[in-house]
């Protein structure tokens, strides 16, 4: 099922998922290749970003971006290659970030579209540390966590690709960092790798007490991204003034109705009130889009240097996206998982 230069091959949405997405989910299609007219371009799907905001998209219910309509092709990131262009400034060759979709072949008119070059030396990391990913764990935690030096940050999915880049800057910033991750070969990454002060296993039985003794001064800025029972054992320990970006509640994404037990709303608003705690929302390009020069040109110097690494995913075949998928929001992920749909060139 390897791309052609013939048949567009794509993936759309087939149902409403109740619940976690299943393989009837999505629903493979075979259809021509467009044709561009004037002031558009044909670009060819290499790289698919594989996201959780995605399982958002396949709901109909109220969100910051309208839904994924049924029959429509799976939205999603991408890095792909311009095949025939009438627009300016693009030709055969480049290569670009777009926002194609689970599919093999987009039309644009150039609009959102970034040129990424005729060489560029690792194109998918447009879509991770130099890209959505990075820049959210960037700007959430620099303009919303405000760290000082000296303070505690503690990051969930920590080997994610916006924990972990979270995680790294706040070392480069000074801070004593604890990640919060699923098993122990990731915590040990997160360590020996990433340069965390500490890492704790959220399955582990005892969660909650060994997160209170890696944090024996608290926790000034939590960068929240998962929700959950994490969430429950990360307030008691949040210090006056915390602040907490939130990006993401990845633990609820495929939930059907509310988590069983109490009511712990009027217990979180008492938190906040009684430590003055700041918690803050955001969507990156929402938010924070006219910031993403300095980001770019920031990140990309600590990469260059090695201050921040990064660790890619890379599945081979258009076909297995949907499987990827329902793993990553599982937690199967280790790093940033893209899907490689493009031709072996």
């Amino acid at each position: 099922m390897t791309q052609t230069d013939t048949v567009n091959r794509r993936l759309v949405l087939a149902e409403r998922p109740k619940g976690a997405p299943t393989k009837d989910t999505l629903r493979l299609e075979k259809v021509a290749i467009p044709t561009v007219g004037d002031g558009q371009m044909l670009l060819r799907t290499e790289y698919l970003s594989l996201d959780p905001y995605m399982r958002g998209r396949m709901s109909d219910a109220p969100s910051y971006a309208p839904p994924v309509e049924i029959g429509d092709v799976m939205v999603g990131g991408t890095v792909a290659r311009v095949v025939q262009s009438n627009v300016a400034g693009f030709a055969a060759g480049d290569w670009v970030l777009s926002f194609n979709g689970w599919q093999d072949y987009a039309v644009s008119d150039g609009v959102g579209v970034t040129h990424l070059g005729a060489a560029p030396a690792h194109p998918s990391w447009a879509l991770g540390i130099l890209g959505m990913p990075g820049f959210t764990a960037w700007a959430g935690l620099t303009q919303i966590g405000e760290p000082k030096p000296g303070e505690t940050i503690a990051v969930a999915a920590a080997t994610g690709p916006v924990g972990a880049t979270v995680g790294q800057i706040g070392k480069i910033l000074g801070c004593r960092v604890v990640g919060i991750a699923g098993g122990a070969e990731k915590c040990a990454y997160a360590v020996d790798e990433l340069g965390f002060d500490a890492c704790i296993d959220h399955k582990a039985p005892d969660f909650a007490d060994q997160l209170n003794q890696a944090c024996p001064d608290g926790i000034d800025v939590y960068f929240e991204n998962v929700g959950g029972k994490v969430l429950d054992a990360v307030i008691p320990l949040l210090n006056p003034y915390a602040r907490v970006p939130v990006c993401g509640l990845v633990s609820q994404y495929n939930a059907t109705e509310l988590p069983a037990g109490p009511d712990r709303m009027n217990w979180l608003l008492g938190q906040i009130l009684r430590k003055k705690i700041k918690m803050q929302g955001f969507i990156i390009f929402d938010n924070f889009a006219h910031l993403y020069p300095e980001f770019a040109q920031q990140m990309s110097a600590w990469v260059e240097s090695g201050q921040v690494k990064y660790r890619e995913e890379i599945i081979a075949g258009l076909e297995n996206a949907p499987e990827a998928f329902i793993g990553l929001l599982k937690g199967g992920n280790f790093g940033k998982r893209v899907i490689h749909v493009g031709q072996n060139e």
